[in-house]
């Protein structure tokens, strides 16, 4: 785990980013980037929760038609930190705190890059979408830097956004 308590939030923030896009970059996978930052940055989660985002990949199936995997890999770190356990959900506890941090990640996502969908975001940050399952377009999404510097920067953002949301919400 880094040691983000004797590191200014600045210096937080720049390191999550730096992780991420490393993670995105090396490995690909954007929700999984993301939460293996989360769990560096603040050891939040385990295995079973890095798999549960593989298929969430590319809008989920990398099929681009749902919510950007990043954003729903910030989502899940958010549930680690503020969701509710079984036992919260069948006595009916509230997840107020956990929807609210979820809604700022999201305005500052919308804020960014326009919408929340996969195809969108590649629109915005590449002036077009891909069908990643395509193996022609996946090359070319290679070639316009996918995972050199258009979706590692998306996931470096949306990481950099989570730990800011979580260090806000920690301090309250």
């Amino acid at each position: 785990m880094i040691d983000y308590k004797n590191m200014s939030r600045d210096e937080v923030l720049q390191k999550a980013y730096e992780i991420a896009f490393a993670y995105e970059r090396d490995y690909g996978n954007c929700p999984q980037s993301l939460l293996a930052t989360m769990h560096d940055m603040f050891s939040i989660g385990d295995e079973e929760v890095f798999k549960s985002g593989t298929g969430m990949a590319g809008g989920g199936a990398l099929a681009g038609q749902g919510t950007c995997g990043a954003l729903i890999g910030g989502f899940m770190a958010i549930g680690l930190v503020f969701g509710r356990t079984p036992e919260d959900y069948r006595s009916k506890k509230g997840a107020g705190r956990a929807y609210r941090a979820a809604k700022e990640l999201h305005d500052r996502f919308v804020k960014e890059f326009g919408g929340v969908v996969c195809k969108d975001v590649q629109k915005s940050i590449f002036g077009r979408g891909f069908n990643l399952l395509d193996k022609e377009e996946y090359q070319l999404f290679e070639k316009m830097g996918g995972h050199r510097d258009k979706c590692t920067h998306v996931v470096g953002k949306v990481a950099m956004w989570t730990a800011d949301i979580i260090l806000d919400e920690l301090t309250k």
